[in-house]
């Protein structure tokens, strides 16, 4: 708001209006101001002027200091107002002892009035300036907040359906077919436990696919039949170590964002007896959970879009302003995803 580009015409406006209300209201006679109209147009002029540029000059020092902390905006539109109500006081009073006490070689007695008279100005407009400010302040958070919300309604649309287009696409479909159809033919227990497996992992994408966070519980419950999928599919090829303590099952995150991850590992590395694949997830100390594996790239894999990673770092950000962390190091392959604690 005070970078205005019209600022000077803001003001210029803004003094002009005070003072024609000053001579209709006759303040000059009533309180006997001995002052031509062109200095008592300027001293407003000036008060205005120097009213509105510090608040432009002080600004990026305050938000620098509260730009990061959201939680205290009232703190910093407060804080913001009264620092600038005591620097317009202060220029006020200098501009009026120049123009009474210099000027016109007024005592200081005969300067007091003029003195409480543009101090009562300077505050009004100051707090008019900082209420326009505080007004433009919300409405601009209020846009921002709106952007974000349909961001992340199309990043979540975008990762709904990828999530599902991973579980029923063909291949998908295909291999989990061909590993029920060898089990019923050696073991209908085994069958029966692979279907129930299959079916757990399309109501979980089902139940949750609107949600923004899911509990730790919810994603391990998932996790469970999904890797269970897995191993019946590579059998001795596949290897995943789930470590994750208790008191970490309350806290949240993205829902399916850990089966992303080791699909994600399957999709590019070679995965066989003579070459296994080790994916480890474990929760770090510091409220992150890490989901890693060894290195063993496919000659020749299907066209990575990245949309997977990039879904899950774009809806950290915007659901709790965090992003997820990718680190590559020889023979390692390392993801890791902020924990979220609801109060």
């Amino acid at each position: 708001m005070f970078h205005n580009t019209y600022r000077y015409l803001i003001i210029l406006a803004l003094a002009i209006y005070a003072y024609l209300s000053t001579v209709i209201c006759n303040v000059y006679y009533y309180f006997k101001l001995d002052i031509e109209w062109y200095l008592a147009f300027v001293t407003i002029l000036l008060i205005t002027t120097c009213t509105w540029e510090n608040s432009r000059l002080t600004q990026p020092i305050f938000l620098k200091r509260y730009i990061n902390k959201p939680q205290r905006k009232t703190k910093y539109l407060v804080t913001f107002f009264l620092v600038n109500c005591i620097l317009s006081s202060i220029t006020t009073v200098c501009i009026v002892m120049l123009m009474s006490m210099v000027w016109h070689h007024h005592t200081l007695a005969e300067t007091l009035i003029p003195i409480k008279l543009n101090l009562i100005y300077a505050w009004l407009v100051n707090l008019l300036f900082h209420l326009v400010h505080a007004i433009n302040y919300y409405f601009e958070e209020y846009k921002t907040k709106l952007l974000e919300a349909e961001e992340l309604k199309r990043i979540s649309t975008q990762a709904e359906l990828q999530l599902i287009k991973s579980q029923i696409n063909p291949h998908f479909l295909f291999n989990n077919l061909n590993v029920l159809s060898a089990l019923i033919m050696k073991n209908n227990t085994d069958a029966n436990t692979f279907i129930e497996a299959f079916s757990k992992v399309y109501r979980y994408i089902l139940r949750n696919h609107d949600n923004e966070l899911v509990t730790m519980q919810d994603e391990v419950d998932f996790i469970q039949p999904y890797i269970y999928l897995l191993e019946k599919r590579f059998g001795a090829g596949l290897y995943i170590h789930i470590n994750i303590p208790d008191k970490y099952l309350q806290y949240h995150l993205i829902p399916a964002s850990l089966q992303m991850l080791i699909e994600n590992a399957i999709k590019h590395n070679i995965v066989s007896k003579s070459k296994p694949l080790h994916i480890d997830v474990h929760v770090n100390g510091n409220d992150t959970i890490v989901v890693s594996n060894n290195i063993q790239l496919r000659e020749a894999v299907e066209h990575s879009t990245k949309i997977g990673l990039n879904n899950i770092d774009k809806r950290y950000e915007l659901v709790v302003g965090k992003k997820i962390q990718v680190d590559q190091h020889t023979g390692d392959f390392k993801v890791t995803l902020p924990l979220i604690f609801l109060n």
